[in-house]
């Protein structure tokens, strides 16, 4: 029986690899099907992993109708047994339900690869379907780690190495880079306390540590000098 099945993770922990071994372990088999992506980080109609690993997909956009593409495909006679969906978290949720028809109408299964939620902890409107109806939503075993070495599992999004949580859900960038807009996997303890890599370096943990002031403190040190006297 056919079924939706979502693998979702943070960035870095190897998503678009898993979609790209899956395609290829079908193929070995002698079996048929189709990729697609959205806004994929090496460019419109790609995906590619970070080991290097790339391939041509098709290239989702706003208001594709992906199961009618997948019936077009079958009308002419090509073989599709399966599916394959990385950066599922941009598709549109009407475009989920299609993935969802292609799997119960069709009787051909669907693979699907993104992130659950953005930089805000907010969830991607595409993933929220997915977590709705998939058959399935397994998360990756590859742990992607924070700066500290715990397990990462927030995306933080960094503008000239400074978190920020303001702003566009989708804005495409890349983990490690150096752009004025990148992105960097935290564990949830740093994500909440906005201590990036780049804070980290800088000593930068919380700008009151401690829950009282200086004049507080320094005011206790005069007292008991006074009783001492």
């Amino acid at each position: 029986m056919a079924e939706l099945i979502y693998y979702c993770g943070t960035m870095d922990s190897g998503k678009s690899t898993l979609a790209l071994q899956t395609a290829h372990n079908h193929q070995q088999r002698g079996r048929g099907g189709l990729i697609f992506t959205s806004q994929d980080r090496a460019g419109a109609g790609k995906i590619s992993s970070r080991l290097g690993l790339t391939s041509a997909a098709i290239e989702v956009l706003p208001g594709f109708d992906i199961h009618k593409f997948v019936v077009d495909k079958l009308s002419i006679g090509e073989r599709i047994d399966y599916v394959i969906c990385d950066e599922a978290q941009f598709y549109q949720p009407e475009q989920i339900e299609e993935l969802a028809r292609i799997v119960d109408g069709l009787g051909i299964d669907v693979y699907a690869f993104g992130i659950l939620a953005d930089f805000r902890t907010k969830l991607f409107p595409g993933s929220a379907r997915l977590v709705e109806l998939a058959d399935r939503v397994n998360t990756l075993q590859v742990e992607a780690l924070c700066w500290c070495g715990s397990r990462a599992t927030h995306n933080a999004r960094t503008i000239n190495g400074v978190m920020v949580t303001e702003g566009e859900q989708v804005v495409v960038g890349d983990v490690g880079k150096s752009d004025e807009v990148a992105y960097e996997v935290l564990c949830r303890r740093h994500h909440m306390r906005r201590v990036t890599a780049r804070a980290s370096r800088a000593g930068h943990t919380s700008p009151m540590p401690l829950p009282f002031t200086p004049e507080e403190d320094s005011s206790k040190d005069n007292s008991a000098k006074g009783d001492r006297k």
